[in-house]
């Protein structure tokens, strides 16, 4: 097949195909995708043979057996996904063009993102905007970036395993992980203890505490501490860590910052090390490409100023 000239190839696309054949990619399966579309079988096979005799590449190698989506096809998907992100935007910001500042901030956050800087501006945008709407998800920090990445959010707060060249990243502050038990626990109420005596101890964790992943700080501190390698309980939230920590189930790991009231009522032991806590790094993830309307604008203004504005020693929260 020949590939078609760049500019004939914008103006005589049909985009319901690149519609089509991102569904296909996502249910791996003509059939599922003719469902999840309202079509049949043949007119989304079609679809798919268009779309390839349009851009002059094989995108899916499929058969009765296997479903394989090529490299052409792969780097076609990627783009969809961010074109579609746009397109679902426009409406909103045409919605929003009025004298006052007003419209819809898409936030995306990781559970245990706790940030009297972020805070802070959130309480004055309202104050000086109060037709402006928010919308706060909790994610896992890689579901964060992706929800940045694909401007299906304003803006993002998590950690950052590994960082994509896509987006924008700045630390909005540092916080320290400590490991607590709750009042079942043996350990419980016990002082003056060693690493050593966490020693074979069982654990629950967070879904990002491993070697090459966001937590890796402490994924290792849980290897000098040679905690039992079978963690009893893992999520993303940070609440349900915490609930299974209180419940018995084993140590966890929890900000220090954040535990420090559950500590202060009894519901949480501090556990070793005191000393030398794992740092992890919490960041403001945002992305050039995404059109913003003018509140998403405001606000993320506000928030880099503050940021820029609080010294870092500020943004530190080691208790």
């Amino acid at each position: 097949m020949l590939q078609q000239p760049t500019n004939r190839l914008v103006w005589d696309l049909d985009w319901n195909l690149l519609k089509t054949f991102m569904v296909v990619v996502e249910e791996r399966s003509i059939t599922r995708a003719a469902d999840r579309l309202g079509l049949k079988q043949p007119s989304v096979s079609n679809a798919l043979r268009r779309l390839e005799d349009r851009v002059g590449r094989k995108l899916i190698e499929r058969g009765p057996t296997h479903f394989q989506v090529s490299g052409a096809g792969t780097l076609l998907y990627e783009e969809c996904v961010e074109i579609f992100g746009t397109i679902a935007r426009i409406p909103t910001l045409v919605r929003d063009v009025t004298e006052e500042i007003a419209g819809k901030v898409t936030i995306a956050v990781a559970s245990h993102v706790v940030s009297p800087v972020f805070d802070e501006v959130l309480a004055e945008f309202h104050q000086a905007h109060p037709r402006s709407t928010f919308t706060i998800s909790v994610s896992t920090s890689v579901e964060v970036a992706k929800k940045v990445r694909e401007k299906h959010a304003s803006f993002g707060l998590c950690l950052v395993g590994r960082e994509d060249p896509k987006l924008d990243y700045k630390v909005i502050y540092r916080e320290f992980f400590g490991f607590f038990c709750g009042p079942r626990h043996r350990l419980f109420g016990r002082r003056n203890l060693g690493l050593s005596d966490l020693r074979g101890e069982t654990s629950v964790s967070f879904q990002t505490d491993h070697p090459s992943d966001a937590l890796r700080t402490v994924a290792l501190l849980r290897a000098r501490a040679q905690l039992d390698e079978n963690v009893v309980g893992i999520s993303s939230s940070l609440e349900e860590v915490r609930r299974m920590i209180v419940a018995g189930l084993g140590i966890g790991p929890l900000p220090l910052h954040v535990a420090r009231r559950d500590v202060a009522d009894g519901l949480l032991w501090r556990l070793p090390p005191y000393k030398d806590a794992p740092p992890v790094d919490i960041y403001l993830v945002s992305n050039r490409q995404t059109p913003l309307n003018r509140a998403e604008t405001e606000f993320l203004r506000l928030l880099n100023a503050r940021i820029d504005g609080t010294p870092f020693s500020s943004r530190v929260y080691s208790e």
